[in-house]
């Protein structure tokens, strides 16, 4: 006999199939209550064969395509349609984007299908993916040579000052223990690599700030910040659940980095290798079918990381990065163009499901509990970040205009926030439903002042490669 935690909602209908098609000493059904999952008990063996004998009801195969490619048109329709109207009336798309993903997800509507959301994270990671291979793509390595110190620190230092700002006024502010504060900064600490990076890749192709290698300075901390913040947070929970921190946890972030770095770099060669051997044997390789190959082995990169937890930290998504500049380094440079524009068609459709699926992943519920308090926290934290972001830019040659972006383009919080806001009261710490509460309010917060900033600023902070700060060619 197996047990398998199903759906409540699904447990209805195995239910009356299972009684149909097994013998009804070999099922048992217990539902636990009518929102939770329910516990189904069946032989295993006879199901097994049962599903490779296609005994499964077709038509209810088909209702379930049906609601997943339903759930599909409503995130593509509605989430270009309101990014489309907010472009119209002057905001940001992605507003327009998280919007749709609120209201059509499980805490308003829930028009999604379970199926689409039960993958939500993978999808999320398979569009992260692919603006990560147009930013490395259109990364130039020399540039970020230039900027080699301030990047390293932009990868850690705010993080580091805003988890601060959380642990020293988090138990004044919102009534909570120390480690209790350090498990919540921790869990805002990260910058959205999925509202910056496009937008970095957008001023590299405009020529805005090129010349100090500001964007690629960004792009680098922001690809980076979120593997340091992921070690905190996992070490603050362990303590809060009555562990100790760990001298290797911290070992494992360079590492990581390291590896990642590496890995990508050799993939990347090995790649744009076989391009140039196939084209010197007159084998042509469409430039659709490389992106096919470098999407395959971009997954395949992520999949090591999980491969090896547990054993050596690997960032699958740093050696994404690295696997990118490396084609870009070693291909010719018509064949880097041709895929770096290509990723940025495919962007267009991730685009839409990076977001609609991350505000899907949004309890609103949670931002009623959210008072004056927790506003002023965030702004606190928020001040905290700015002044570690001015540290970076100590000793550069940037002026006070382009420090003050910087200080913007790292503002928003959005895909670490909505992937692991949710975790402490999984896990059931007591200051779970806060922490949940303060992440979804960042995510409404600080997402649309930082992705307005960057695109209402850019132009008159940054100086643009044929110009000044101000100017704008294309006007």
């Amino acid at each position: 006999m197996t047990s398998v935690i199903l759906d409540a909602k699904a447990t209805g209908f195995w239910h009356r199939w299972l009684t149909a098609n097994v013998r009804r000493k070999d099922v048992c059904v217990q539902q636990k209550s009518q929102r939770t999952s329910a516990f189904l008990i069946f032989d295993s063996r006879m199901f097994a064969e049962q599903c490779r004998s296609g005994c499964i009801p077709i038509p209810q195969r088909i209702e379930m395509e049906k609601n997943m490619l339903t759930s599909l048109a409503f995130i593509f329709l509605a989430g270009l349609a309101m990014a489309a109207i907010c472009e119209r009336i002057g905001l940001p798309r992605i507003i327009g984007m998280l919007v749709t993903g609120i209201v059509l997800g499980p805490y308003v509507l829930n028009l999604l299908d379970p199926s689409i959301l039960g993958i939500s994270s993978e999808l999320r990671q398979m569009a992260l993916i692919i603006i990560l291979l147009k930013a490395g793509l259109s990364l130039n390595l020399a540039d970020l040579k230039k900027v080699g110190r301030p990047a390293v620190m932009m990868a850690f230092v705010p993080a580091s000052f805003e988890i601060l700002a959380f642990f020293l006024f988090a138990p004044y502010v919102l009534g909570i223990t120390r480690i209790e504060a350090a498990v919540m900064g921790a869990v805002l600490g990260a910058v959205s690599p999925a509202v910056v990076i496009p937008r970095m890749v957008q001023l590299m192709e405009n020529s805005y700030g090129t010349q100090k290698s500001i964007p690629q300075m960004i792009m680098a901390g922001a690809s980076c910040d979120d593997i340091f913040v992921i070690v905190l947070f996992t070490t603050f929970v362990r303590m809060a659940q009555g562990g100790s921190a760990k001298a290797s946890d911290f070992v494992q972030i360079p590492i990581s980095i390291g590896l990642g770095v590496v890995l990508g770099a050799a993939a990347g060669y090995v790649l744009a290798r076989v391009f140039e051997t196939a084209y010197a044997h007159a084998h042509c390789v469409r430039n659709s079918m490389k992106v096919i190959l470098v999407l395959g082995l971009s997954f395949l990169l992520m999949a090591v990381e999980t491969w090896l937890k547990g054993i050596v930290p690997v960032s699958g998504l740093l050696a994404v990065v690295s696997m990118a500049c490396m084609l870009k380094a070693k291909c010719v440079p018509e064949v880097s163009k041709r895929l770096s524009e290509k990723f940025g068609k495919l962007w267009l459709a991730a685009e839409v499901v990076l977001f609609v699926l991350v505000g899907a992943a949004v309890d609103i519920r949670y931002t009623a509990s959210a008072g004056a308090s927790t506003l002023l926290m965030i702004g606190i934290a928020l001040l905290f970040r700015a002044t570690g972001v001015f540290l970076c830019m100590a000793g550069t040659q940037l002026n006070k205009k382009e420090r003050l972006f910087c200080v913007i383009a790292y503002l928003p919080k959005a895909t670490v926030q909505a992937a692991i806001g949710s975790l402490p009261l999984s896990l059931g710490l007591p200051c779970g439903q806060l922490v949940l509460s303060v992440a979804v309010l960042a995510i409404l917060v600080t997402a649309p002042i930082g992705a307005i900033g960057m695109d209402k600023t850019y132009q008159r902070l940054l100086v643009h490669e044929g110009g000044a700060a101000g100017e704008n060619p294309g006007a």
